[in-house]
């Protein structure tokens, strides 16, 4: 054979083979990403070129000219044309399956979470959202979120003839930002069976038209969650995989390819499960399903779930991470365990009053055990420092039980850390994973009404925490907020008011270790370091892709870069279309001085402390129908 001929032959053999290794004997990349700022996380490495990415893992990271080695013929060449390309966002607490009915709701909050300051604009928002959202028609309910009478030019709520001029056919309910109270339409209050002959039920009120019995369709307290659970319907197993699919396209338009789905309930898992095995899940899912809700320890079985001292392992992108305790309710609802009274006492409490518990010590010191004899990593929900005692006191007596057993127990929230607790965390080593967005939507409150000024300084304590030789994860707490990862890096970085107010600068922290708290830290936090949370070769190819270099933009304007791509594991899953749509409403409920603190521990139990009464009531009914 011909030298030429024998070249031909050597070459077609390279192609058919899909060029296994590049001209340089190199493997040959699926894909390099090239032409703009590379954020690897990696300390060793920390800017790169370019990076390499073969079989969903980076290949290659570093100079583009010694990456380009690993360019063949069938490799995609992916110009960034100057955006930011940086690892994956890692959700270390937040509730994937309630964002699904985030996602699935009207956003009616006034500026600047939305637009909705006058009751035309109102109406407008809802129905473009009926026209617009497969939802309304998929669950028979057009559902909004978020009014504020307060805000609304009118300076009064919404009433049922306000509704009914969006439509008399479609049920309609809107929820006030409080979750206190809400609104119905005609068919609503039909569906709900309320009309003139209705009774206020106990603990609620049914607003009348002036002169007469006729419900004007505002509903408070008791009389708003029973309509609630006889107009949201309880949904079939492919009805809660959508809403789960719903939330998850949130989470990922945000740039997050590691979702978490903290206190899920059993039959939420088994959506999770279900999502799975239908191929759903575009990015992973970590479950820590309530302790307390029987069922939960069947749960933990392969293949979702392995025991901390096994191999972290998904199936089809979901596993099960460990399981999560709620110790106390939220400081912004006046629910969050103090060990001091709060600063102005909710309506119907004295100048003492601080808060509760709602796990006794006894209980939550045999829980400790268990997770300390099983293996399995366990959350602990605690925003008051009183809680975040019990938490520390209960390790530690279990730790003295089960000592050297390391299960990386996480503290979730622990807004109102003191300092003196931090060194008992790295004693423990319990990983904090703070809640600075707290400071941008909730702070003003905190200063006002929750903590007073002197307190409120240093809630999520970053800095504390980094001084102490520990790192630290942030969260949005979705559907408490938006799962906005953006205005998770500004809150951390410059824990600005909404008023504008800088709280506690001496807490705020660099860009930098903003970003790694977002990404690598939380990969520390799940088990996960080996394979995720920097740009390394050998971990997964999870990256986002930002619009601006958030290491080099101004402090202010870090919450308006925009998420461009989502990349799980090689594979575009998310692209910003060029028309964006308005995003859903923080589901959170905002602090309000004229109404009394949750009774009880229902809304503790419900709603992980941070979502208000309405939403209880939703968050139970999101649970499938079984067969």
């Amino acid at each position: 054979m011909s030298r030429p001929s024998l070249t031909l032959l050597l070459a077609a053999i390279q192609l058919a083979c899909g060029s296994a290794m590049a001209a340089t004997g190199a493997p040959v990349a699926d894909a390099i990403w090239f032409n703009g700022p590379i954020i690897t996380l990696d300390d060793k490495h920390p800017n790169a070129q370019a990076v390499a990415v073969k079989d969903g893992k980076i290949l290659a990271v570093g100079e583009r000219k010694q990456v380009l080695q690993n360019q063949g013929p069938t490799t995609q060449m992916i110009d960034l044309k100057g955006t930011t390309l940086l690892p994956g966002f890692i959700d270390p607490h937040g509730h994937v399956s309630m964002v699904g009915f985030q996602a699935a709701s009207a956003n009616l909050l006034p500026p600047p979470d939305g637009t909705n300051d006058t009751l035309p604009k109102l109406q407008e928002t809802l129905r473009n959202f009926e026209q617009q959202s497969p939802i309304p028609k998929q669950f028979g309910v057009l559902f909004g979120f978020g009014y504020d009478d307060s805000q609304l030019q009118e300076q009064r709520h919404p009433t049922k003839d306000d509704l009914d001029a969006v439509s008399r056919d479609v049920p309609i309910a809107i929820v006030h930002q409080s979750s206190h109270l809400g609104v119905l339409n005609s068919k609503a209050l039909e569906l709900a069976k309320i009309d003139a002959s209705t009774p206020d039920p106990e603990g609620g009120v049914i607003r009348r038209v002036e002169g007469s019995q006729e419900p004007n369709g505002v509903l408070e307290e008791n009389a708003f969650f029973n309509a609630l659970i006889k107009i949201f319907p309880k949904l079939t197993a492919d009805q809660a995989v959508d809403m789960l699919s719903a939330g998850q396209q949130l989470y990922i338009s945000y740039g997050y390819t590691n979702l978490q789905d903290g206190r899920s309930s059993p039959d939420q898992v088994k959506t999770a499960i279900k999502a799975a095995g239908d191929g759903k899940l575009l990015a992973d899912i970590v479950s820590y399903p309530d302790i307390l809700t029987p069922g939960t320890k069947e749960l933990l079985v392969a293949p979702w779930y392995h025991p901390t001292n096994q191999p972290v392992s998904y199936d089809r992108h979901f596993r099960i991470g460990g399981v999560k305790l709620t110790l106390d309710g939220s400081p912004q609802g006046k629910t969050a365990w103090l060990s001091q009274p709060y600063f102005k006492p909710p309506q119907g409490q004295d100048a003492s009053y601080a808060g509760y518990g709602v796990v006794k010590d006894d209980d939550a010191l045999t829980i400790y055990k268990q997770a300390l004899a099983n293996r399995w990593q366990i959350l602990s929900h605690a925003n008051g420092d009183r809680a975040i005692d019990q938490l520390l006191s209960s390790m530690r007596a279990a730790e003295k039980a089960y000592p050297g057993v390391d299960v990386r127990p996480v503290l979730i929230h622990g807004q109102t850390l003191r300092q003196d607790q931090v060194a008992e965390l790295k004693q423990l080593k319990i990983f904090p994973s703070l809640f600075p967005m707290h400071t941008y939507y909730w702070g003003d409150w905190h200063r006002q009404s929750v903590l007073g000024p002197e307190r409120a300084e240093n809630i999520s304590p970053t800095q504390w925490v980094l001084k102490a030789g520990l790192k630290f994860t942030t969260h949005h707490d979705a559907p408490v907020a938006l799962p906005d990862s953006m205005r998770v890096l500004a809150t951390t970085v410059n824990r600005t008011t909404r008023s504008g107010y800088v709280l506690g600068p001496e807490q705020r922290v660099t860009p930098l270790q903003a970003l790694k708290a977002m990404t690598l830290w939380s990969a520390y936090q799940h088990f996960e370091e080996d394979r995720k949370g920097s740009i390394t070769p050998g971990k997964l190819a999870d990256f986002a892709v930002l619009s601006a270099n958030p290491l080099t933009e101004a402090p202010e304007n870090l919450s308006e870069i925009k998420v461009l791509k989502t990349i799980k594991e090689g594979r575009v899953i998310y692209e910003r279309p060029a028309k964006v749509t308005p995003l859903p409403a923080p589901l959170g409920m905002h602090g309000d001085p004229s109404l009394p603190a949750p009774q009880g521990i229902k809304a503790v139990a419900q709603g992980d402390g941070d979502l208000g009464p309405a939403l209880d009531v939703i968050y139970d009914q999101l649970t499938p129908a079984q067969p």
